[in-house]
């Protein structure tokens, strides 16, 4: 077995594939951590111009949708490593009636892909080939995603919404530093194609903070969506110039591959974890369920009393992501190829038997934890959090997976290519970019989904709207977003001391506990280390953006991640 490593040290995720930019917190700078509070809506992003474009929709009589929709394209200008036209994603909607929905417009694999695409002919995975090539793309689905979003809920035009993220790539933006910590971590890849330099870099070098970022290619492609919507893009100019493009570098995405993209609404995975009941994302994404399966084994411990970063506290989180993440990385995907079993793996039978094969004084190793179903049932990103005056909430969480993607752009198209394909099985027992070791029923299929970690969540409280949160970051976008809520619900942190606090992820293989610096003092290491466990610092992860809504007063409580400097939180 391959054993990935992380960005940073000897076990490793694709410095490509995960920000790490990010400085180290201190439990001092946490105590004083305070969300932006507003009266009535409040949109968090990890790109301050893409928030303010939400604000403006939502004053001007938009709702939560439409802001939605509006902050979606602005992030395709102004955070082009993660906002995309060019990758897929997901969205979650809380309707002030109560009703809860979601939009699946995750990517598909073109109709030439085939189980063993990226093996070679000895059935060695070819390293690269599903991240840095064209076999990596699949059939992007934003686009349709958002103007499915907008006709079935919004009640602003196309052009209302889309103008403003038009507007920011034909005249440009200034630079801050943190845009810049993200772009530069591609100049390299950057640097390999003459039409993605000539955007991204300024006469072959990095750009620097307060220079002007202009894309008139991609405003002109805005401009075809905003005149003849999904049409431009799956059966008009862009989808020629995708294809052609594809065909040129030895991809194998079709007209016909774009031309029979869809959308898909679904109803989202539930759970209840004292008194609050979470509302996630359902297969193909992993997120919903293995979060969910996580709460309900944790329900009966009192992480309360045993408080954030104590040895018991992370001992029992990560034993619980340890059995989840194995049962997610072995029954779960696509919905249209693959039966997921989620009453059983969401029943409380089921986590109170993973639960008791949980020691208080020992890890488990991983080599012992399997998936735990009966054999014959085994059948990056960016996000955003919205809420409206009238109480309706969106949480988005999109992606081309690698920070830019393939860092590639079809022609003059002006966005980026995903490289989703790698969310994938490449082989069973293989580890992807993000070290997930998966089995057959994620394995590449013609016009299948790829198993997403993508979590879009809202949290509910005695019926009402109380938290909307979400993260990028691959297989650490499931204990992000966990650990978002049990900070507060469990930990009693803010909403911006959660989004800020050190974090831990257990993914199963490989068998470590992954911690950001400030989590552990050295005592409670020591002590992890003693019971079995082991102990990797990596820099950071993730970016979590998240709405809380006050249940005394109903305000909201907005919170942009420190580790997205560029973001904002901002209400009225």
């Amino acid at each position: 077995m391959v054993t990935p490593v992380l960005a940073d040290g000897p076990v490793s995720i694709s410095a490509r594939a995960l920000d790490a930019t990010a400085p180290p917190t201190t439990m001092a700078a946490l105590a004083d951590a305070r969300p932006v509070v507003a009266p009535h809506a409040m949109v968090v992003s990890a790109q301050h111009l893409a928030t303010e474009v939400g604000v403006q929709i939502l004053k001007r009589g938009g709702n939560a949708i439409d802001a939605a929709v509006a902050v979606g394209y602005a992030l395709a200008v102004v955070h082009p490593c993660c906002g995309n036209i060019g990758g897929g994603g997901f969205m979650l909607i809380h309707l002030a009636d109560g009703q809860d929905v979601f939009l699946d417009f995750r990517e598909k694999a073109p109709g030439k892909a085939t189980p063993t695409m990226f093996q070679d002919d000895n059935g060695t995975v070819v390293s690269g080939r599903s991240t840095m090539t064209w076999l990596g793309v699949g059939v992007p689905g934003t686009v349709m995603g958002l103007e499915a979003a907008r006709t079935k809920y919004g009640s602003l035009s196309r052009s209302q919404l889309m103008q403003p993220a038009i507007d920011l790539a034909r005249k440009g933006y200034v630079l801050q530093q943190g845009d810049i910590n993200i772009l530069g971590s591609r100049t390299a890849d950057f640097a390999k194609s003459p039409n993605v330099a000539a955007i991204f870099l300024k006469q072959g070098q990095a750009l620097q903070v307060g220079e002007r970022l202009v894309q008139p290619q991609l405003a002109h492609t805005l401009e075809l969506i905003e005149k003849s919507g999904p049409d431009a893009f799956y059966h008009g100019p862009i989808a020629h110039s995708l294809v052609m493009a594809s065909i040129a570098h030895g991809g194998i995405l079709s007209m016909q591959d774009l031309a029979d993209y869809r959308v898909q609404w679904d109803a989202p995975v539930a759970c209840s974890y004292h008194g609050y009941r979470i509302v996630s994302a359902p297969p193909p994404s992993s997120g919903g369920t293995t979060i969910c399966q996580i709460l309900q084994i944790l329900e009966p411990y009192p992480l309360q009393q045993w408080g954030y970063g104590a040895a018991p506290s992370v001992h029992v989180i990560a034993e619980a992501e340890r059995r989840a993440f194995a049962d997610r990385n072995t029954y779960l995907g696509d919905p249209a190829f693959v039966k997921n079993p989620l009453d059983q793996l969401l029943s409380s039978a089921h986590a109170e038997q993973l639960r008791s094969t949980i020691r208080a004084d020992r890890a488990t190793p991983s080599s012992e934890i399997h998936g735990s179903l009966p054999a014959d049932e085994g059948q990056h990103t960016t996000h955003y959090s919205i809420v409206d005056a009238s109480g309706n909430a969106v949480s988005v969480t999109y992606t081309i997976n690698y920070l830019f993607g393939i860092a590639q752009i079809a022609g003059d198209t002006g966005f980026f290519l995903n490289n989703e394909m790698d969310d994938f099985t490449a082989k069973p027992g293989v580890p992807n970019g993000f070290g997930l070791v998966q089995g057959k029923v994620n394995q590449v299929e013609a016009g299948k989904r790829p198993l997403s970690s993508m979590s879009p969540t809202i949290v509910l409280k005695d019926g009402k709207l109380y938290m909307v949160t979400g993260s990028p970051g691959g297989s650490t976008i499931i204990s992000t977003t966990l650990q978002s809520f049990l900070n507060v619900a469990a930990f009693g942190m803010n909403m911006q001391q959660s989004v800020d606090a050190p974090r831990l992820h257990m993914q199963w293989l490989p068998d470590l506990i992954a911690v950001e610096p400030g989590l552990l003092t050295p005592d409670v290491q020591a002590r992890l280390e003693a019971m079995g466990h082991t102990i990797h610092e990596v820099k950071s992860w993730g970016a979590d953006e998240a709405i809380l809504v006050d249940p005394q007063g109903g305000t909201l409580h907005g919170a942009n991640d420190r580790r997205r400097p560029a973001g904002l939180a901002a209400g009225y």
